[in-house]
């Protein structure tokens, strides 16, 4: 079945407007249900799990299917709470809790809207926001204030912590959508965007910002990351990163003091970080 609405999609797309509205609306609807159920998403993990170097696999016919739905969709107006009115794209409007079976939505204003999925014993934090295409397994949390953008792709027992923000990727649809892998935590007001990738376990501090353009400063390995031919910026398995800055080549900018952010690798994952990252555990 998934071959065949990936067909459709793309022949959908290929036609542009003159693609027939009934159809487009058809295979939209076919698409967010699937992407609901986890059983189609923008990027698909590799089926080696012993390898963390492997590739995960884009799936550009499902952002293009995405994009579908925006285009052939009218804005109208959604239902109230209480006071407060909505406008938004008819094909994306939030998702019911009722339809996220074993998902904990604590009041305050958390919104999840069409085409995410969220995985049973996943936690949201008010108010939070995930967006369509994107990928939250069970037993994460989504803090206060933070954001699972456009096809993020996100793994159990992960804790994004208050005001962390995980970019949203929808165009081109072949590029590669932020991933946050299993059992990986995220600090506050940190911000992993632009196809970077966050192998499994990996501990990001608060504040750092991590984009494919960021160098990133592995010390115990003595050698700098950047983005691959690829564009995405892997970060090894078990990481623990915190901002940094390093001085700016100019020969005026030295002489001002100035210094450009990154992001260092200070060590690898331990017991102690564990125990540190595992806080949230007593809230569930």
């Amino acid at each position: 079945m998934t071959s065949s609405l990936a067909a459709d999609i793309e022949r959908l797309a290929a036609l542009g407007d003159d693609a027939p509205g009934g159809a487009v609306r058809r295979a939209v609807d076919e698409l967010i249900n699937e992407l609901e159920a986890g059983t189609v998403r923008a990027a698909t993990p590799p089926e080696a799990d012993d390898d963390p170097a492997a590739a995960w696999t884009v799936h550009p016919w499902v952002k293009r299917g995405i994009l579908l739905g925006f285009r052939f969709s009218d804005v109208i107006d959604l239902p109230p709470a209480g006071p407060l009115g909505f406008r938004d794209k008819e094909a994306f409007p939030p998702r019911p809790v009722e339809g996220m079976p074993g998902v904990r939505v604590v009041a305050g204003g958390s919104a999840v809207r069409r085409g995410a999925h969220i995985g049973a014993g996943a936690i949201l934090m008010p108010p939070c926001y995930v967006n369509v295409g994107a990928y939250v397994a069970g037993g994460s949390m989504v803090d206060s204030h933070a954001l699972v953008g456009s096809c993020a792709q996100i793994g159990s027992g992960v804790h994004l912590s208050a005001g962390a923000q995980i970019g949203g990727v929808l165009e081109p649809p072949g590029a590669m959508p932020v991933i946050v892998e299993d059992g990986c935590f995220v600090g506050a007001l940190a911000a992993v965007v632009e196809g970077v990738r966050l192998g499994a376990g990996t501990v990001v501090g608060a504040g750092v910002i991590l984009t494919r353009s960021t160098p990133v400063y592995d010390l115990p390995r003595r050698r700098v990351l950047r983005g691959g031919p690829d564009g995405t910026l892997s970060i090894p398995p078990r990481s623990v990163l915190v901002p940094g800055t390093r001085p700016v080549g100019d020969p005026w900018a030295r002489e001002q003091g100035l210094s450009a952010g990154c992001a260092i690798i200070v060590k690898e994952r331990d017991p102690g970080t564990d125990a540190r990252a595992a806080l949230e555990g007593v809230l569930r």
